[in-house]
C-alpha cells in the first residue's frame, strides 16, 4: 500500500491537544486547513521533546541569521491558541518517529511525523528516511509553519506536558491521587 503523506503549507492550526484525564490522557497532533483536518497520536514525552526542540531549533536559526529571520523571541499572546480539539476526533496514526529542520530559503520550520512502524528500532537508517519521499514508507504528517506559530506551538505544547499529574519530589515520577510506590523511598507509599 502506498504512502499517505498528510501535507500541510502554513495550516490554520497546527497544536497538540490531549482526551482524558490527567495520568489517562492521550495525546495528539493535529493539524487543520480549509476544513481538512489531520490528527495523530503520540506519547507525552513525545510531546515533551518536540517542543523543546523546537524552541532549541528556532533558537538557533535566530542566532544563525544575526536575527533576519522573523522568529519571535517568544509565542506572541495575540496568536496563542487554548481551544480543545478539533471534532471530529479520528486518529491517522501513532507517532513513531519525528523529524525537524529549519528551511532556511522560505524561513520556515518543518515538523515530520511518521506511524510506528511495527518492530522498528532507533537507528540512524529509521530517522534518515523521515525527510525521503519513499512511495513504500508510512504514513507520515508534514507540516511547515512560520516562526510565530512554531513558537505557539511549543509553548501549548509545554504548557499540556505540564498540566498533567504533580512529580515526586523524591523520584520525579508522576504521583497518583492515592500515592505512588517511589523506588527512590525503596517502594513504601508516600
Amino acid at each position: 500500500m502506498p504512502r499517505q503523506v498528510f501535507f500541510y503549507d502554513q495550516p490554520e492550526r497546527f497544536v497538540a491537544g490531549t482526551v482524558g484525564q490527567p495520568g489517562a490522557r492521550a495525546f495528539y497532533l493535529q493539524a487543520s486547513a480549509r476544513g481538512r483536518i489531520t490528527s495523530v497520536l503520540l506519547e507525552k514525552t513525545q510531546v515533551a521533546a518536540l517542543a523543546e526542540r523546537i524552541e532549541e531549533v528556532l533558537d538557533e536559526a535566530l542566532r544563525r541569521s544575526g536575527g533576519d529571520v522573523s522568529i519571535p523571541a517568544a509565542a506572541p499572546q495575540d496568536l496563542l491558541d487554548t481551544a480543545p480539539l478539533d471534532l471530529p476526533l479520528e486518529q491517522e496514526f501513532r507517532v513513531g518517529t519525528m523529524a525537524l529542520a529549519w528551511d532556511g530559503v522560505d524561513g520556515c520550520l518543518v515538523v515530520e511525523a511518521q506511524a510506528l512502524i511495527e518492530g522498528e528500532d532507533d537507528d540512524e537508517d529509521s530517522t534518515a528516511a523521515v525527510f525521503e519521499d519513499d512511495d513504500s514508507g508510512p504514513d507520515m504528517l508534514r507540516v511547515r509553519l512560520s516562526g510565530a506559530m512554531a513558537r505557539v506551538f511549543a509553548k501549548r505544547a509545554l504548557d499540556l506536558v505540564a498540566a498533567g499529574r504533580k512529580p515526586c519530589p523524591f523520584c520525579n515520577l508522576p504521583l497518583d491521587p492515592e500515592g505512588h510506590l517511589c523506588p527512590r523511598a525503596n517502594g513504601y507509599r508516600r
